[in-house]
């Protein structure tokens, strides 16, 4: 259904998204503001401890270039202290601005997050437009945005977002509408009055957002008809996980090496190599100080991974801060009430294309310390390859036994003309071995799932339990 908007409220997603107006060719400056380490404790976000500045700043320059801003040159500076007028120091502020005049740069992009009055203060002495880390992530998510549900959440935040900076933004703020009754008196100011109209298209929009859960519970309840297990795929953005979700599902999902090449959650089924259908879901990439109107915008998109029965934690071993990355997506886990030391999640490291051999040594040599110190193979780290499939089929074993941990297992002997037991069997069970006699009688070892073990047993009274796991 095609949404109507009052005239004002056109005004107001025409006016109240500066980033959304950002030309691809713009010239841009990255810069990365870093507390030094002697200041991290009041510093630009929890992983400055543990995250190179350079790794950083390269993080920054991506962001840009996931839009295609013409970035040409990124600069790291180390600050003591974060002045409150313009988060830099006088001096370097003055530097910049030669800078930018030189090259003739339109936009400066700062790898942190900056106040109104900060953003405002800038603006003015470099005469270019400038936006931080929360508004570059924005104007991504705006971009890349595809179903319903993203593009209304990603209207939401960034409503939020422009919300307290409304005099920034716009300059026809200081105007003033009429009072009512007969004395009339100073009326409702601009600003009060956009600002009123932002709340009440945030209203709307959860409004919306609400219809749009609901039905994806109504599609979670239908699913619940049919249970397969659902995989879920999480990971710090540019991870590789559309690739690897490509590669097991054969599927067309957009892969690019790019931070947030892709944004909306994709589900497709697959099945494991003993036949048992999976539902493998991939989930939008996390990323190091997301915003906070995002966290809680898109905290509905990773719902699969919240209710998930085994959960992918796809990391880029090959990337210099993949422990400090790791981190990072551990922290978002955790805040959706997920324990990462849970025994659904298995660490898939990807790219070994990309290591050299001693660093693949190194990190085979610990998957195994892993498995000998866990007792169990499934606890163990993959070490995988999306883009040539070395170690997929170990994942999906991984992932099997992991599925399959809680399953009983049966031995089951079929005459050789009962074809339709046979078929239940490969429809309903997973077939883990079959061999036949010389008479055709098949012997066959099943793993099934507890909910569908009253039916089987009903038909095959005659199986004999195993045990459980398989």
């Amino acid at each position: 259904m095609t949404e109507t908007l009052t005239s004002g409220e056109a005004r107001l997603q025409a006016q109240a998204a500066p980033e959304g107006e950002i030309a691809a060719a713009t010239h841009t400056l990255v810069i990365g503001p870093y507390l030094a380490r002697s200041a991290h404790g009041a510093g630009y976000g929890p992983a400055a401890p543990t995250r190179s500045v350079e790794a950083r700043l390269d993080e920054a320059t991506g962001l840009a270039a996931a839009i295609e801003l013409d970035v040409l040159e990124s600069l790291a500076i180390s600050l003591p202290r974060i002045r409150p007028s313009t988060y830099l120091g006088k001096g370097r502020v003055e530097e910049i601005a030669g800078l930018i005049r030189a090259r003739e740069i339109g936009l400066v992009v700062m790898d942190c997050a900056l106040s109104p009055v900060q953003q405002r203060n800038l603006e003015k002495a470099w005469g270019a437009k400038v936006i931080d880390r929360t508004g570059l992530i924005l104007e991504i998510f705006g971009r890349r945005a595809s179903t319903r549900e993203g593009t209304l959440q990603v209207e939401h935040a960034h409503l939020a977002y422009q919300k307290s900076r409304l005099v920034r933004s716009w300059t026809h703020l200081e105007r003033q509408r009429g009072g009512f009754g007969f004395l009339g008196g100073p009326g409702e100011t601009q600003i009060e009055a956009d600002r009123r109209m932002i709340q009440e298209r945030m209203t709307r929009i959860e409004r919306d957002l609400d219809a749009v859960v609901r039905t994806r519970g109504l599609h979670r309840q239908s699913r619940a008809r049919v249970p397969y297990p659902i995989v879920a795929l999480v990971g710090y953005t540019n991870a590789g996980k559309s690739s690897l979700f490509n590669a097991l599902t054969r599927a067309e999902v957009t892969a690019k090496d790019m931070l947030f090449a892709t944004l909306d959650p994709t589900a497709r089924a697959t099945k494991l190599p003993h036949g048992e259908t999976v539902i493998l879901s991939d989930t939008v990439g996390f990323i190091s100080d997301l915003p906070t109107p995002l966290i809680a915008a898109f905290r509905a998109t990773l719902e699969d991974a919240i209710e998930a029965d085994v959960l992918l934690h796809v990391r880029d071993v090959s990337h210099v801060d993949s422990e400090a990355q790791a981190e990072d997506v551990g922290a978002v886990l955790r805040e959706l009430g997920i324990e990462t030391s849970a025994d659904r999640i298995i660490e898939v490291w990807n790219k070994a294309d990309l290591l050299d051999d001693d660093e693949r040594t190194r990190l085979l040599n610990l998957s195994g310390q892993a498995k000998t110190r866990n007792d169990r193979d499934s606890a163990a780290p993959v070490l995988v390859s999306a883009l040539t499939g070395e170690g997929l089929a170990a994942l999906s074993a991984r992932i099997e036994a992991r599925i399959g941990r809680n399953r009983a297992s049966f031995a089951v002997a079929l005459p050789p003309e009962d074809g339709a037991a046979l078929n239940w069997l490969y429809e309903n069970a997973e077939i883990l071995d079959r061999r036949a006699e010389a008479d055709g009688t098949l012997h066959l070892a099943v793993r099934i799932a507890p909910e569908k073990e009253p039916r089987f047993l009903n038909r095959f009274a005659a199986a004999r339990r195993l045990g459980r796991g398989g």
